[in-house]
């Protein structure tokens, strides 16, 4: 029995509101974080313009902007931070991230072109594919030694920024759509050490052609590679319900999906894999996975590995 016929027995229903729900709707008590203005002096910014019209590849590495994320707010709201405290959710996570990196940093046979940029989608809506985005790059954001781009690339219906509790921001669209933009125009700093984010910008009726053309291959190469200690993490729309995915999936080394256990039928994940199949490396997560399959596996969510070119 191959891995997504026993992922499919697995999927058993569950009638609980899922994390990212409870998450949604304990954040939307609570006030938006405060921009803050960039801490670098006159002479600085200017030296930073600078990089930026000189030299298109160094520009793509230096955020100008600076946000302040409420720590405590999202920890309350269940999400994973540096700062917070060992909780299930973070456990969890720890476990997740571990082969994401081993994957991102392979070397020899096992090496993967573009295995530190990786996309985190779905099969439908509302399975918790933000949920785990923003708790993945929180997570690897803890690594002494890696930074964290985190990257809204749910172009349709963009929630990252909002489930942070930040303004709306110029963003991937921008730079695709604009040739004045260059990232670092819109890359954003924020308080924790080794996290940046990238909105997804200003909405476009031709996304799927930006998302495909050869700027954002250029972007994608250009990210990924400038420097080695950084993961890049594309937050992509449903596969099921958008043509992006299967844009996006051309640009990655990875690719994470994310299936609510109890809802996401058989058929459903064979859909989305054939559509996301130009990505090799496909990672599954199971949210809302059955805690009494075994005292040994975190209850939350479950982790499996599936290649599309076996």
């Amino acid at each position: 029995m191959d891995l997504i016929q026993r992922a499919a027995e697995r999927l058993k229903r569950n009638g609980d509101l899922s994390l990212v729900e409870r998450a949604a709707n304990r954040l939307s008590a609570a006030a938006p974080a405060q921009t803050v203005p960039a801490d670098d002096p006159p002479q600085d910014q200017a030296e930073t313009r600078n990089l930026a019209d000189s030299s298109a590849a160094e520009s793509a590495t230096l955020p100008t902007r600076h946000l302040n994320l409420d720590l405590g707010r999202l920890q309350i709201a269940g999400f994973v931070t540096p700062t917070g405290s060992r909780t299930r959710i973070s456990e969890e996570f720890r476990v997740i991230k571990r082969p994401v990196l081993l994957r991102a940093f392979a070397t020899g046979d096992d090496h993967i072109e573009h295995g530190n940029l990786m996309m985190v989608t779905s099969a439908k809506p509302g399975e918790g594919k933000t949920f785990t985005a923003i708790n993945l790059a929180m997570s690897i954001a803890s690594e002494r030694d890696l930074h964290v781009l985190l990257v809204d690339a749910d172009v349709q219906r963009p929630s990252i920024f909002q489930v942070l509790g930040l303004p709306p921001q110029k963003g991937l669209l921008d730079v695709l759509s604009d040739n004045s933009m260059t990232p670092a125009d819109v890359l954003i700093r924020t308080n924790i050490r080794n996290l940046s984010l990238m909105a997804a910008g200003t909405p476009s009726l031709a996304t799927t052609e930006l998302l495909a053309s050869q700027k954002m291959i250029n972007l994608m190469q250009e990210i990924a590679t400038r420097y080695h200690d950084r993961i890049i993490i594309l937050d992509a729309p449903p596969i099921l319900a958008s043509s992006e995915p299967s844009v996006l999936a051309i640009h990655v080394g990875q690719i994470i999906l994310v299936i609510e256990a109890g809802k996401t039928g058989r058929r459903a994940v064979e859909q989305s894999l054939t559509h996301i199949g130009a990505c090799p490396n496909i990672s599954i997560i199971f949210n809302k996975a059955d805690a009494t399959r075994g005292k040994d596996e975190f209850g939350g969510y479950g982790y499996g590995y599936y290649e599309t070119n076996e």
